[in-house]
């Protein structure tokens, strides 16, 4: 991704795929605000190409936008890159036998986390996936049937990215209203800069800081 421009094809493309507008937030580590913001100016900048004008305009939302396609996209490199992260999550203790991987991108890196604590294996997929308009709150996740359960069990949460913060706290509740206990979270980046969730310590390869004023 190179420019807003690239963003905003890269959304129409998704969007003609059959992608909630969460699903598009997903898929291009932004929030779902943004995510909306591209769609709609997808169709904008297909009808402003009729006239010879193709750039995205000033004034959109304020985001910062994450692409670690060159880390996902080759399976040495995500192994090097989860095994740091299980490092961060090594000094929670050895009682955790669980790794929740929030769908879909914090799956496959929970897999490479597991794999490096010895612990079963557990994934969530937020309702954020099932969003395109509308409250949030009227929509549910759900945890996969076909991996570990998680009640009365000690857990690690791990995702690729923290935007707003907003799923990673949907997890840890579902969890803990699942009978588990989430001990600790992972992240490869914290828009945010959290250290905690809901009172679960959060862990962040990269913390991305915005420095500046929207004046």
């Amino acid at each position: 991704m190179k420019n807003v421009d690239d963003l905003i094809e890269s959304a129409a493309e998704l969007a003609q795929r059959g992608l909630s507008k969460g699903e598009i937030a997903d898929e291009l580590n932004v929030s779902r605000e943004t995510a909306s913001w591209l769609v709609e100016r997808s169709g904008a900048a297909a009808d402003e190409s009729d006239s010879g004008t193709t750039t995205a305009p000033a004034g959109g939302p304020h985001d910062i936008h994450v692409d670690w396609s060159a880390i996902g996209r080759d399976s040495f490199r995500l192994e090097a890159v989860t095994s740091a992260m299980a490092d961060l999550l090594n000094s929670e203790g050895e009682d955790v036998d669980l790794t929740i991987g929030i769908e879909k991108a914090g799956a496959p890196i929970a897999t490479h986390i597991a794999r490096d604590l010895d612990t079963d294996l557990a994934t969530y997929a937020p309702r954020k996936h099932q969003w395109d308009e509308g409250d949030l709150e009227d929509l549910g996740g759900s945890f996969s049937r076909n991996f570990a359960q998680i009640r009365g069990r000690d857990c690690f949460v791990v995702d690729d990215t923290i935007t707003s913060g907003t799923t990673m706290t949907e997890t840890i509740e579902a969890i803990r209203d699942q009978g588990g206990n989430p001990v600790a979270a992972c992240v490869l980046v914290d828009k945010q800069g959290l250290d905690e969730v809901e009172g679960v310590p959060v862990y962040s390869l990269l913390q991305v800081i915005t420095v500046g004023s929207d004046d």
